[in-house]
């Protein structure tokens, strides 16, 4: 949008009007110098229309969906209501976006805008005009959408008005969630309450643990094998299930992660795939039927553990992981200590660049773990061969990494201690 206050025929007005004003002097035509005159005063009073008379703005700004993931489009949805002493032509409209939110648009470097309709005067009633636009959010974190700017003319169209109107609004972008292979094929504890459900299912009704009949059961229940050997009614009584838990680690160490990755939300691509495989993860094993609890590497909580089959609890994992950064003095010793004297089930840690002293430091903990997953950033061969060696399922998530792919390579790892894998 042109900063100049005057239109293109504002612009040649007035460019008229100075050669009246020069042909009436060299001639001595008054005819020109009182149209020159009235050129003049028709430019002004037009802009004074504009910049002098009563004129209020409102908007409000909807996004649909109301929290957006990285990659993902939202349509932004603008209404605005004008209500000014004189009719204005069509002008423009532009929407300031921030940084890590783009155009949908073939174009995506420009900002949305396109032509806002010419308005009545207060005469007959505000006006509501609406406007509408796709974006697309790029980069995780909350992000200001706006405020609106508005290129309005007088009736005449002489004169232009830029001016900004209304306020911004936040728009949250969440990492973007992955869709990862299950862990069906892994046995025993590993698999998950809806695993364990399914085998239960698969080994038939006699691996139930049968009782007496009670006056009250259900026929339906009665153990009838049980029920011929006993020489008495048995019914099923089955066991009471325990939901497994699984643990879910996002290793914000900056030690191990670029500089980007400390300054702001989005500013590093290996530590934004590494909070993208976190929540892809745990939404995995929540699907799978574990409580899942997501911790950082000194044991702080970064969520409410979500129980099993929870979408709900997924969906706010993603808004507290739509703002995390690295952050200082953080030592994977304090993760060791947490593990120390007890046994877990699944536990998946998705940290940085490992070096040989992460790698030694880690090696005690597949030892208390069911299933150790480890998806690095990065690290050297020797570190990450070590990890190996002490049990870690390792995947490489490093930026441009399919984060699926990934995952399938930590899952499918030899799990046998001291069979590590070749890290080339």
């Amino acid at each position: 949008m042109s900063r100049w206050p005057l239109t293109v025929r504002g612009t040649g007005a007035l460019l008229l009007a100075a050669a009246c004003g020069f042909l009436a002097q060299r001639f001595g035509i008054a005819e020109l110098a009182y149209v020159a005159a009235l050129l003049v005063a028709a430019v002004a009073v037009s802009a004074a229309t504009l910049y002098l008379l009563p004129n209020s703005t409102r908007v409000s700004r909807s996004f649909t969906p109301d929290v957006a993931a990285v990659g993902t489009d939202v349509r932004v949805r603008l209404r605005v209501r004008t209500r000014s002493a004189l009719p204005s032509s069509e002008g423009r409209w532009r929407d300031r976006l921030p940084d890590g939110v783009v155009s949908a648009s073939d174009d995506v470097d420009a900002a949305p805008s396109g032509t806002f309709p010419a308005t009545t005067s207060a005469i007959g009633g505000p006006a509501d005009i609406e406007l509408t636009y796709v974006a697309r959010g790029i980069r995780r974190g909350q992000r200001t959408v706006g405020p609106l700017a508005i290129a309005s003319t007088d009736p005449f169209g002489f004169a232009r008005r830029r001016r900004t109107v209304g306020e911004s609004s936040t728009l949250m972008i969440v990492p973007e969630l992955v869709e990862l292979g299950g862990l069906s094929d892994l046995p025993g504890d590993a698999g998950g309450s809806v695993r364990s459900v399914a085998d239960r299912l698969g080994q038939g009704a006699d691996n139930l643990i049968p009782r007496t009949y009670a006056p009250g059961d259900s026929m339906r229940r009665i153990h009838w094998r049980a029920s011929a050997h006993r020489d008495e009614l048995m019914v099923r009584q089955e066991e009471q299930e325990t939901t497994p838990e699984a643990i879910v680690v996002l290793d914000r160490g900056a030690t191990r992660w670029p500089v980007g990755a400390v300054r702001a939300p989005g500013g590093d691509p290996g530590f934004e795939l590494a909070v993208s495989a976190c929540l892809s993860a745990t939404a995995l094993l929540v699907r799978e039927g574990y409580l899942v609890t997501v911790i950082d590497a000194d044991g702080a909580v970064l969520s409410d553990p979500i129980d099993g089959g929870d979408s709900a609890g997924i969906e706010r994992l993603a808004l507290a992981l739509a703002t995390v950064t690295a952050r200082r003095d953080l030592h994977l010793d304090a993760l060791v200590r947490l593990f120390t004297g007890i046994s877990a089930g699944p536990v998946l840690l998705v940290t940085g660049t490992l070096d040989d002293a992460d790698a030694e430091t880690l090696a005690p903990l597949p030892h208390h773990i069911t299933l150790p997953l480890l998806l690095a950033a990065g690290g050297s061969n020797d570190a990450l061969a070590r990890a190996a060696a002490s049990g870690w399922r390792i995947g490489m998530i490093t930026p441009g990494a399919d984060l699926a792919t990934a995952w399938s390579d930590a899952v499918a790892a030899p799990s046998v201690r001291g069979g590590g894998r070749a890290f080339a």
